[in-house]
C-alpha cells in the first residue's frame, strides 16, 4: 500500500468517525459516545480536510506561499500619529507603537534593535558587559541629556536595569526615523 493509499484509507475512517459512524462496523455510534461530541467531530472534519488537501497534492503538504512584504516605511502623516508617552518607555515599546501605525500583513516591522543600533552610533548608548558576561545597554552622558534613562526593576531573578526613553527621547527617535529605517 502506497503512502497516498494509506492517506485515502485513513481519511475514509476519519470521515466515518466525524459523522458518528463506527468505521469498523458501519453502525452509528450511540449518542452518548465520545465520537458524537461536537468538538471532537469538528476536529475530525478538520483533519479530514487536511488529508483531502494532501491527497489532492499527491501526498505532500501544500504550503500557502507567503507574499513578499514591502520594506518598512512610515510617511509623515503616520509619524504625526505616533502615540507619545508622558511616562518613559522602552525601545521595544517605541517600536511596537510605530508598528501599530503600519499594515504588518504587507510591510515588514521596524525592529527595536534598529532604534538601539542608531543610538549606539552617536554614543547616546553604550554596551557594557555585566557580571554574568552578557552585553547590556547603558545611556551615556549624551544619552541622558537626550532623555534616555536607566531604571532599576525587580524581577523573578532579582534586580535588573532597563533603559527607558522619556518624551524628549521619543521625539528624537521619531524625528530621526529615516536614519533608523536604514538600519532595520
Amino acid at each position: 500500500m502506497t503512502e497516498l493509499e494509506k492517506m485515502k484509507h485513513a481519511k475514509s475512517y476519519i470521515d466515518r468517525l466525524a459523522n458518528g459512524v463506527n468505521p469498523l462496523t458501519g453502525q452509528p455510534a450511540p449518542s452518548t459516545d465520545l465520537i458524537n461530541n461536537v468538538q471532537i467531530a469538528r476536529c475530525l472534519f478538520y483533519v479530514s480536510d487536511l488529508l483531502r488537501q494532501m491527497i489532492e497534492n499527491n501526498g505532500t503538504a501544500k504550503r500557502k506561499p507567503r507574499a513578499a512584504k514591502l520594506p518598512f516605511q512610515l510617511d509623515m502623516d503616520k509619524r504625526m500619529q505616533f502615540p507619545f508617552s508622558d511616562a518613559p518607555i522602552s525601545a521595544s515599546e517605541i517600536a511596537r507603537r510605530i508598528n501599530s501605525l503600519i499594515d504588518t500583513e504587507t510591510m515588514t516591522k521596524l525592529k527595536y534593535r534598529a532604534i538601539v543600533q542608531w543610538l549606539l552610533e552617536p554614543d547616546a548608548l553604550t554596551l557594557h558587559t555585566n557580571a554574568a558576561g552578557s552585553a547590556v545597554k547603558r545611556p551615556t552622558k549624551l544619552g541622558r541629556d537626550l532623555g534616555i534613562m536607566l531604571e532599576q526593576r525587580q524581577g523573578l531573578n532579582g534586580t535588573y536595569a532597563v533603559v527607558l526613553y522619556n518624551p524628549s527621547a521619543q521625539h528624537i527617535i521619531i524625528d530621526n526615523l529615516d536614519a533608523i529605517i536604514q538600519l532595520n
